[in-house]
């Protein structure tokens, strides 16, 4: 597989991540879907609308999410609305919770757990997808970036639960094989970029707020790291292995407490198991803008 360029910078603000998005050089046709997680309430960690608000209104997009699988505040759509508005992104873009009103199946081709992945109905509506992910630690994953904002965050509540059960029936779906699961993540992305085609995506991923707990915990952990910038690409296995890297890299202090969240979920079988599975390469030459 070929290497893919990841383009970095440490200065995390809207003209950085416009100078991302143009770099990349690639146009998002039609109807875009901005994929971001609008942040469980009372977690104060995900991206502030400010931050992204220029590039969303540059391509358009509109916000998506989709319900979650834990009982909270975006538990249901109704709810889920709420919470988008209260964290500003009603303000800034329409906001559309896609499985609002169902779900529709996608094929996982050259999976080993899943046939097929539950996503919002919605997604149907969307000819592309700028994929903004605040990347950070996670409970379950051992981090969330690209690769879990488009497996999880695109699929509806029941294929959140499907995707957690490695596509078994399970009477506790949280209590499924972690490899099993981490797999099923790498498979329910890689069916949602070939939904879209590979070339209708682009990725920008915000490392801060570097907590080893997701926008999805009501009270995370206090963020463990100093933030380290914004990573860009076309191809999402080396921008997460990259953001994974430069945690490993980092002289901070509290890398550890990440890695340990990392490894002790094994986190880096998302980007293996992408890449056994011909998504994309996980080898990437870091082309930095500052």
């Amino acid at each position: 597989m070929e290497k893919a360029k990841v383009y970095f910078t440490k200065k995390i603000a809207p003209e950085s991540l416009l100078a991302l998005y143009e770099k990349m050089g690639v146009a998002l046709p039609g109807k875009v879907a901005v994929k971001l997680s609008t942040g469980e309430a009372g977690n104060p960690n995900y991206l502030n609308p400010d931050l992204i608000k220029d590039l969303v209104q540059k391509v358009n997009g509109t916000i998506v999410e989709c319900n979650t699988a834990y009982q909270g505040k975006r538990y249901c759509a109704q709810d889920h609305y709420k919470v988008a508005e209260d964290h500003g992104f009603t303000k800034i873009a329409p906001v559309d919770i896609m499985d609002e009103d169902g779900e529709i199946s996608l094929p996982v081709v050259g999976g080993r757990h899943m046939k097929e992945n539950f996503v919002g109905k919605n997604l149907e509506n969307y000819d592309s997808v700028l994929v903004l992910s605040h990347f950070k630690g996670h409970p379950s994953g051992g981090f969330g970036g690209a690769l879990k904002n488009i497996s999880i965050g695109i699929a509806s509540r029941h294929g959140k639960e499907w995707i957690h059960s490695a596509g078994v029936e399970r009477e506790n779906f949280w209590h499924s094989p972690q490899d099993d699961f981490i797999e099923s993540m790498a498979e329910a992305a890689k069916s949602v970029i070939d939904y879209f085609s590979p070339e209708n995506m682009v990725y920008i991923s915000v490392a801060n707020n570097l907590s080893v707990d997701c926008d999805c915990v009501a009270t995370p952990e206090p963020c463990c790291m100093a933030d380290i910038g914004v990573f860009a690409s076309t191809n999402p296995v080396a921008l997460d292995q990259a953001c994974m890297d430069a945690i490993y890299q980092s002289e901070d202090s509290g890398r550890d407490h990440m890695i340990e969240r990392m490894e002790s979920r094994h986190a880096a079988l998302i980007l293996s198991h992408s890449e056994e599975m011909g998504v994309a390469s996980r080898e990437y030459d870091l082309i930095c803008l500052d």
